[in-house]
């Protein structure tokens, strides 16, 4: 099994900051370049250290062989890392690239409180007394990121990049680059109308009345 790592930089060029224009369209940056500030583990009031580091203005997730292991010896999942704030209609712009055979995604909508409740009676609450948090990712959309060619889930449309995972496959115009290289990725939900955008035209796609 090949650990993927994944980078996320979520920034404009030059990197990590904003023109006079974006800033007066009221655009604003997640990530600083340089810490996690604003960011935060789903479950934890903290950063999951040993998932996530910032490397040469990026934030990379650390490779499965290397992350925390549990009791019988199994590498830690979940660890998904998620913005202090909560926002309502948005526009995300980020730019990422993976490893080979990586699988990773950007999640939204999500339910911090479904989410823990997975693992059993998690609760925000039941975290905030000390509770393990959960060894799961959380519920929600997905804007899929993945090495399509090498992955197993690239067999699967609703699984490849730009998917609104395992509910709608993304434009086969779409520009994906290869691995290692920078994509460019936005997705834009306003009420019921949802867009994921991958590298450019075409949108990966439009799903105006079906994001509820």
């Amino acid at each position: 099994m090949i650990a993927p790592i994944l980078l996320l930089s979520l920034l404009q060029s030059p990197p990590n900051t904003l023109t006079p224009a974006e800033k007066a369209a009221g655009w604003r940056l997640l990530f600083d370049g340089q810490t996690l500030a604003g960011w935060r583990g789903l479950g934890y009031d903290t950063v999951p250290t040993g998932h996530w580091v910032v490397v040469d203005g990026a934030i990379k997730k650390i490779a499965n062989g290397n992350v925390p292991r549990v009791a019988d010896g199994r590498p830690l999942n979940g660890g998904d890392l998620m913005t202090v704030d909560t926002f309502g209609d948005f526009e995300l712009s980020w730019e990422w690239k993976v490893t080979p055979s990586a699988n990773s995604g950007v999640k939204y909508n999500v339910s911090e409180e479904m989410s823990l409740a997975q693992n059993g009676a998690m609760t925000p609450t039941a975290v905030a007394r000390g509770a393990i948090a959960p060894n799961h990712s959380a519920l929600g959309f997905e804007y899929q990121m993945l090495d399509d060619d090498r992955h197993e889930d690239g067999k699967l449309p609703t699984h490849r990049s730009g998917a609104l995972y395992d509910l709608i496959a993304p434009n086969v115009a779409k520009r994906l680059r290869p691995v290692g290289e920078w994509n460019r990725s936005t997705i834009i939900f306003r009420g019921n109308h949802g867009e994921h955008w991958l590298n450019a035209p075409p949108p990966s796609w439009i799903a105006p009345n079906r994001c509820r």
